[in-house]
Protein backbone atom coordinates (compact mmCIF):
# COMPACT_ATOMS: atom_id res chain seq x y z
CA UNK A 1 0.00 0.00 0.00
CA UNK A 2 1.29 3.36 -0.94
CA UNK A 3 1.03 6.29 1.46
CA UNK A 4 -0.28 9.55 -0.01
CA UNK A 5 1.45 12.73 1.12
CA UNK A 6 -0.47 15.96 1.48
CA UNK A 7 2.36 18.06 0.15
CA UNK A 8 3.51 19.16 3.61
CA UNK A 9 7.03 18.28 4.65
CA UNK A 10 7.41 15.99 7.60
CA UNK A 11 8.04 17.97 10.82
CA UNK A 12 10.26 16.63 13.55
CA UNK A 13 9.71 17.23 17.25
CA UNK A 14 12.87 19.39 17.27
CA UNK A 15 11.28 21.77 14.78
CA UNK A 16 8.24 22.31 17.04
CA UNK A 17 10.46 22.78 20.10
CA UNK A 18 12.40 25.49 18.28
CA UNK A 19 9.19 27.27 17.29
CA UNK A 20 7.91 27.09 20.89
CA UNK A 21 11.22 28.51 22.19
CA UNK A 22 11.13 31.44 19.75
CA UNK A 23 7.51 32.23 20.63
CA UNK A 24 8.28 32.04 24.38
CA UNK A 25 11.23 34.41 24.06
CA UNK A 26 9.16 36.85 22.00
CA UNK A 27 6.33 36.83 24.56
CA UNK A 28 8.67 37.31 27.51
CA UNK A 29 10.47 40.16 25.76
CA UNK A 30 7.22 41.93 24.92
CA UNK A 31 5.94 41.54 28.48
CA UNK A 32 9.17 42.87 29.97
CA UNK A 33 9.27 45.88 27.65
CA UNK A 34 5.59 46.64 28.30
CA UNK A 35 6.19 47.63 31.91
CA UNK A 36 6.57 51.31 32.67
CA UNK A 37 9.13 52.77 35.05
CA UNK A 38 8.34 54.93 38.04
CA UNK A 39 9.91 58.40 38.16
CA UNK A 40 12.46 57.13 40.71
CA UNK A 41 13.62 54.36 38.36
CA UNK A 42 14.54 56.76 35.54
CA UNK A 43 17.82 57.97 37.03
CA UNK A 44 19.89 55.00 35.81
CA UNK A 45 18.12 54.72 32.45
CA UNK A 46 19.79 57.70 30.72
CA UNK A 47 20.12 57.14 26.98
CA UNK A 48 17.53 54.39 26.80
CA UNK A 49 14.04 54.43 25.38
CA UNK A 50 11.50 53.70 28.07
CA UNK A 51 7.97 54.13 29.30
CA UNK A 52 7.43 56.18 32.46
CA UNK A 53 4.15 56.08 34.34
CA UNK A 54 3.20 58.75 36.88
CA UNK A 55 0.57 61.29 37.93
CA UNK A 56 1.00 64.84 36.61
CA UNK A 57 0.65 67.15 39.61
CA UNK A 58 1.24 70.44 37.78
CA UNK A 59 1.75 71.78 34.28
CA UNK A 60 4.12 74.73 34.45
CA UNK A 61 4.84 77.17 31.66
CA UNK A 62 8.45 78.32 31.32
CA UNK A 63 10.36 80.31 28.73
CA UNK A 64 9.57 78.52 25.49
CA UNK A 65 8.27 75.30 27.03
CA UNK A 66 5.76 73.58 29.27
CA UNK A 67 6.88 71.22 32.02
CA UNK A 68 4.91 68.32 33.43
CA UNK A 69 5.74 68.10 37.14
CA UNK A 70 5.31 64.85 39.04
CA UNK A 71 6.41 66.14 42.48
CA UNK A 72 5.25 68.99 44.70
CA UNK A 73 8.75 70.52 44.59
CA UNK A 74 10.23 70.18 41.11
CA UNK A 75 13.72 70.95 42.49
CA UNK A 76 13.65 67.64 44.40
CA UNK A 77 11.93 65.62 41.67
CA UNK A 78 14.07 63.03 39.82
CA UNK A 79 12.07 63.27 36.57
CA UNK A 80 10.21 65.76 34.41
CA UNK A 81 8.67 65.99 30.96
CA UNK A 82 9.34 69.01 28.77
CA UNK A 83 7.19 70.10 25.81
CA UNK A 84 8.70 72.87 23.72
CA UNK A 85 6.24 75.44 22.45
CA UNK A 86 7.14 74.58 18.84
CA UNK A 87 5.83 71.03 19.48
CA UNK A 88 2.48 71.99 21.02
CA UNK A 89 0.75 71.70 17.65
CA UNK A 90 1.80 68.01 17.43
CA UNK A 91 1.20 67.23 21.10
CA UNK A 92 -1.98 69.10 21.97
CA UNK A 93 -3.08 71.09 24.99
CA UNK A 94 -0.82 69.61 27.68
CA UNK A 95 -2.57 71.68 30.35
CA UNK A 96 -5.33 69.04 30.19
CA UNK A 97 -2.94 66.45 31.70
CA UNK A 98 -2.81 68.12 35.11
CA UNK A 99 -4.10 65.70 37.76
CA UNK A 100 -4.07 62.70 35.40
CA UNK A 101 -2.00 59.52 35.38
CA UNK A 102 -0.03 59.24 32.16
CA UNK A 103 2.32 56.85 30.41
CA UNK A 104 4.95 58.61 28.35
CA UNK A 105 7.30 56.85 25.95
CA UNK A 106 10.58 58.31 24.79
CA UNK A 107 14.32 58.62 25.22
CA UNK A 108 15.41 59.45 28.74
CA UNK A 109 18.03 62.19 28.88
CA UNK A 110 19.77 63.94 31.76
CA UNK A 111 19.42 67.71 32.10
CA UNK A 112 20.70 69.62 35.11
CA UNK A 113 20.84 66.54 37.30
CA UNK A 114 17.42 65.09 36.56
CA UNK A 115 15.98 62.68 34.06
CA UNK A 116 13.54 63.93 31.48
CA UNK A 117 11.71 62.97 28.34
CA UNK A 118 11.03 65.51 25.64
CA UNK A 119 7.41 65.16 24.50
CA UNK A 120 7.29 65.97 20.77
CA UNK A 121 4.22 64.08 19.58
CA UNK A 122 0.92 62.94 21.09
CA UNK A 123 1.78 59.36 20.03
CA UNK A 124 4.28 59.30 22.93
CA UNK A 125 1.36 59.39 25.38
CA UNK A 126 -0.21 55.99 25.99
CA UNK A 127 -2.38 54.27 28.51
CA UNK A 128 -5.30 55.85 30.28
CA UNK A 129 -4.27 59.43 29.44
CA UNK A 130 -6.88 61.07 27.26
CA UNK A 131 -6.35 62.16 23.70
CA UNK A 132 -5.37 65.78 24.06
CA UNK A 133 -7.40 68.46 22.31
CA UNK A 134 -5.42 70.76 20.04
CA UNK A 135 -3.99 73.94 21.46
CA UNK A 136 -6.44 76.81 20.80
CA UNK A 137 -5.47 78.84 17.72
CA UNK A 138 -5.41 81.99 19.80
CA UNK A 139 -2.93 80.48 22.29
CA UNK A 140 0.17 82.68 22.43
CA UNK A 141 3.03 80.48 23.58
CA UNK A 142 5.39 83.44 23.79
CA UNK A 143 3.15 85.04 26.41
CA UNK A 144 3.09 81.81 28.46
CA UNK A 145 -0.53 80.81 28.26
CA UNK A 146 -2.18 84.14 27.65
CA UNK A 147 -4.61 84.23 24.79
CA UNK A 148 -4.20 86.90 22.17
CA UNK A 149 -5.88 87.69 18.90
CA UNK A 150 -2.44 88.68 17.61
CA UNK A 151 -0.73 85.39 18.36
CA UNK A 152 2.01 84.56 15.86
CA UNK A 153 1.30 81.66 13.58
CA UNK A 154 3.66 78.70 13.59
CA UNK A 155 4.65 79.54 9.99
CA UNK A 156 6.20 82.84 11.05
CA UNK A 157 7.96 81.40 14.08
CA UNK A 158 11.69 80.90 13.91
CA UNK A 159 12.85 77.41 12.98
CA UNK A 160 16.02 77.81 15.04
CA UNK A 161 16.06 75.30 17.88
CA UNK A 162 15.89 77.21 21.18
CA UNK A 163 18.08 76.37 24.13
CA UNK A 164 16.52 74.37 26.90
CA UNK A 165 14.45 76.89 28.89
CA UNK A 166 15.28 77.79 32.46
CA UNK A 167 12.57 77.74 35.08
CA UNK A 168 12.16 80.67 37.37
CA UNK A 169 10.07 81.14 40.51
CA UNK A 170 7.40 83.04 38.55
CA UNK A 171 7.01 80.37 35.86
CA UNK A 172 3.60 79.08 36.83
CA UNK A 173 0.31 78.85 35.02
CA UNK A 174 -2.15 81.49 36.16
CA UNK A 175 -5.51 79.67 36.54
CA UNK A 176 -7.28 82.76 35.25
CA UNK A 177 -5.59 82.46 31.86
CA UNK A 178 -6.50 78.82 31.16
CA UNK A 179 -9.71 77.99 29.33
Amino acid sequence: MRRIRCGLPRRTPHFFMRIAAVISIALLTSLASGECLSIEQTKNKTGSRACVSAKVLKVVSGRGAHFLDFCDDYNKCPFTVVVFDRDLRDVGDVRQLEGKNIEIHGNIVQYEGRSEIVLRDSAQLKGASPKLPPVPKSYDAERRGNFSATAKSSKTASTKKPKHPKRGPRDTVDPGTVD
